[in-house]
């Protein structure tokens, strides 16, 4: 059961990646009017908020795939130098591209300022974890870089959680404003992820692989 879970957690994250991808492909062409664009409109001259919003788009899709290798149990024990090459490719851009561009856009982001609240603490916590994450792996405390890795990992998969809550009150059409609605997306987009995370950390579930691997 455990092996099917996992089978169907990674086939999500990688359906999701490619559903990312197709999402960003409209914006290569660097207009103003494009999808999510025509909200922000008011924002999209603002020079640090444009590259920020390019930036943010273009690397999802490799902060998604970096990051979920570095839940593969068979490239820790099998092939470390791909683990970790991946796992420096995931935390130099989580720490230097698409954490601070998230902020940037937390600030200006649509909803109030609740949902500004929200992305802002967001941006912080998964740039401050996976630099906590790189710290702990330099002082080779495996538990602690395990555990932050399944942190900051559970909130760069807020993008994808974001979007699936959107897309169910829409299913379901749930009555909430469309302010309403943003604000309490923008809160369990990410704060869900992180529950999760904390229950996976206590079952120790990807501890225990770093453990086999110390000890083999």
């Amino acid at each position: 059961m455990r092996l099917i879970l996992r089978i169907a957690a990674v086939a999500a994250i990688l359906y999701a990646s490619w559903l990312m991808v197709l999402l960003s492909l409209p914006y290569i062409s660097f207009e103003p009017y494009v999808d999510f664009l025509f909200t922000k409109q008011l924002v999209y001259k603002i020079h640090h908020w444009r590259w920020s919003f390019y930036i943010h788009v273009f690397v999802s899709t490799a902060v998604l795939v970096a990051g979920l290798f570095q839940f593969s149990r068979l490239l820790l024990q099998r092939f470390p130098k791909v683990h970790r090459a991946a796992g420096y490719v995931y935390a130099v851009t989580v720490i230097a591209l698409s954490g601070p561009s998230g902020l940037v856009m937390g600030y200006y982001a649509n909803g109030g300022v609740w949902a500004k609240i929200s992305f802002m603490i967001l941006a912080v916590l998964w740039i401050g974890f996976t630099i906590a994450a790189m710290y702990a792996i330099y002082r080779k405390d495996w538990k602690k870089h395990a555990d932050m890795m399944t942190r900051s990992y559970a909130l760069t998969l807020s993008a994808v959680t974001l979007r699936f809550y959107a897309y169910m009150i829409d299913v379901l059409d749930i009555s909430l404003s469309p302010r309403a609605a943003y604000i309490w997306i923008a809160w369990l987009s990410w704060t869900l992820n992180l529950i999760l995370a904390e229950y996976l950390i206590r079952r120790r579930v990807f501890t225990s692989w770093r453990a086999e691997r110390i000890s083999a």
